[in-house]
């Protein structure tokens, strides 16, 4: 990913952090010489790996798991994301751009198709996503239906080799019209000019 070094977020939990917040993302390979793509959850083992392990599972009747292995794949996970304005910036010879947000990890994939695994990972992955409901779902291994289920799924771990991130947030422009950009994008409303807002902020010196 082209990344300028104003753009650059590096800060490892930062990066977990926003996988974890926007965890379906994009596994990326090479199959039979073509791009193929998966779109998924991942859940984020922080734990493992020197910068952590990306969990999930496909369809076995998906056929992106037989050609994953053996090369290095690529996950994308994709945060918010605003068009700019030039009228905001009050200024002249400006033009509009898009603000966003992005971690790009990279990876080799190992694949599990044992069912104590399997069930772990499901498991773990429902854990994860209703943890925030009040009254959470949970899976009763026991249940006649999970061991058909299973057989119908390949699990997988990517051991994150390379994590980057890009948070392009106009912070190649000077303060005052990251301030009106932020403004403008509080005025027009809506959650992606929200969260972009917001994440500016973040930015400017406090």
């Amino acid at each position: 990913m082209y990344i300028p070094r104003s753009f650059a977020e590096t800060d490892l939990p930062t990066l977990h952090d926003f996988i974890e917040r926007n965890s379906f993302g994009v596994l990326v390979s090479q199959a039979d010489g073509s791009p193929f793509a998966t779109h998924l959850p991942f859940f984020l083992d922080r734990t493992t790996g020197s910068k952590g392990t990306l969990i999930g599972h496909v369809a076995r009747a998906n056929p992106h798991w037989q050609h994953v292995t053996d090369q290095t794949v690529l996950a994308i996970f994709s945060g918010p994301h605003a068009y700019i304005s030039p009228t905001w910036y009050d200024a002249e010879n400006v033009v509009p751009t898009w603000n966003y947000l992005a971690v790009h990890v990279y990876g080799q994939v190992t694949l599990i198709e044992d069912p104590s695994s399997l069930l772990d990972i499901v498991q773990r992955s429902v854990s994860v996503y209703e943890s925030s409901f009040p009254q959470p779902w949970s899976l009763d291994s026991s249940a006649a239906y999970v061991k058909p289920l299973l057989n119908q799924i390949v699990g997988f771990r990517m051991e994150i080799a390379k994590i980057e991130g890009k948070f392009k947030l106009s912070q190649n422009h000077p303060i005052e019209r990251r301030e009106k950009v932020v403004a403008a994008l509080h005025g027009r409303g809506g959650e992606n000019a929200e969260a972009i807002a917001n994440a500016m902020e973040r930015t400017l010196p406090q």
